[in-house]
């Protein structure tokens, strides 16, 4: 078997940055009902941040986690922030991807 090249980081950085400075996705096609909603503070409430949101550099879009920023734009709160560094047709692909790949996951 050839040697494969190894996969590259596209994570360039990562901050706690105000919500209210961060840009949602036109192309996001996510919705949230009141149930998630209301996990989701819950889960924010009794444990805290556990994964950060992710943004890109190129295009300044959140990629991943506008709940979470919704949420902590609701309450004032500071959102932790992984930067990537993608082309916006990457980008395109992580959004559409991201969460249904994690939903094929059994139990």
């Amino acid at each position: 078997m050839a040697a494969q090249a190894p996969w590259r980081s596209r994570i360039t950085g990562h901050d706690m940055v105000d919500p209210a400075q961060l840009l949602a996705n036109p192309k996001n096609w996510r919705v949230h009902s009141n149930a998630q909603r209301n996990a989701l503070r819950g889960s924010l409430s009794v444990v805290g941040w556990v994964a950060s949101c992710m943004v890109n550099t190129v295009t300044g879009h959140v990629v991943d986690g506008h709940a979470r920023i919704e949420e902590a734009l609701s309450r004032g709160e500071q959102v932790p922030v992984t930067y990537v560094e993608l082309t916006p047709e990457e980008e395109a692909m992580v959004l559409a991807t991201l969460d249904p790949i994690g939903a094929m996951a059994g139990t």
